[in-house]
């Protein structure tokens, strides 16, 4: 009996030294936190390897609901109200499902996210969003299913996926133009010289009207005691977008003489570059 007692003791503590032992997760989980514009969003999903598996139509069935990754369900957060396929998202987290099929997938933006894989009973009223995405063949195998933020600009992004050699893309839209409009519009009650500056410079990138553009620039360099060179530097811009090229040469010799006496040679060039092209080096 004693015997007994020892050896189950002794194979307790080699189980409880064994439990302790780390070792890596055959699917990792990850985490991608990306700036779309103004909109912070959120993705967190596990990365299961193909490891010498069919993947789609085997591994992964056509036509079936699909957990999108591993373990627990794959996880979007948008920091603001998106759109996804014309329909407005609200701000909040969402898991993703997916169905898989041969030349296009659905993909589900689903309200509950406490799921292990996919909902025991499917609720349609939880269905935030639903995406088709077309299939693109890659001309080369992706080992391990990456999810991806692509195509990024102000206000728009696309959520990317890869496995095998597929690879789908969903197209999401952030609110970056309605809120600085809101906000340019407010601070213009009474803008400081800065905020001249900046809602400027945003409606000339974003190609909104480059005469407002124009008269907020003008306003800000008036108002600011001795502008910058990178200030001179984006009037000169918007002068030429404005069809004024004289101004915009006048304004980028300034610069330039500014960022020569800076020290900077980015601008330096960026000037000189800018009068060849308008002709006056």
């Amino acid at each position: 009996m004693k015997k007994l007692l020892l050896s189950v003791m002794a194979f307790a503590l080699m189980y409880s030294v064994n439990a302790q032992i780390d070792t890596p997760a055959p699917s990792p989980s990850a985490k991608i936190e990306q700036k779309v514009g103004l909109t912070d969003v959120v993705l967190e999903y596990s990365r299961p390897s193909m490891r010498g598996r069919t993947i789609f139509g085997n591994l992964v069935p056509y036509d079936k609901l699909w957990r999108t990754g591993a373990n627990k369900n794959t996880m979007i957060t948008f920091g603001e109200d998106v759109k996804i396929a014309g329909k407005t998202v609200k701000a909040g987290s969402y898991a993703i499902f997916t169905k898989p099929r041969k030349t296009s997938w659905d993909v589900i933006f689903y309200s509950d996210t406490n799921n292990w894989g996919t909902p025991q009973k499917w609720d349609e009223s939880k269905v935030a969003a639903k995406a088709t995405a077309q299939i693109y063949e890659m001309p080369m195998k992706v080992e391990t299913f990456t999810m991806t933020f692509d195509d990024l600009s102000s206000g728009s992004a696309v959520l990317g996926m890869l496995w095998e050699n597929v690879y789908v893309g969903v197209p999401f839209e952030v609110p970056t133009d309605k809120t600085v409009t809101a906000s340019i519009n407010k601070v213009m009650n009474g803008p400081s010289a800065n905020d001249y500056y900046a809602a400027a410079v945003y409606y000339s990138r974003e190609g909104k009207d480059i005469n407002q553009a124009k008269e907020w620039m003008e306003k800000a360099i008036s108002m600011t005691k001795k502008p910058a060179f990178w200030q001179l530097r984006q009037q000169s811009l918007i002068y030429a977008k404005a069809g004024d090229k004289k101004a915009a040469i006048a304004t980028a010799k300034k610069s330039l003489a500014g960022a020569e006496e800076a020290g900077n040679d980015d601008y330096v060039k960026m000037n000189k570059d800018s009068l060849k092209e308008w002709g006056a080096l």
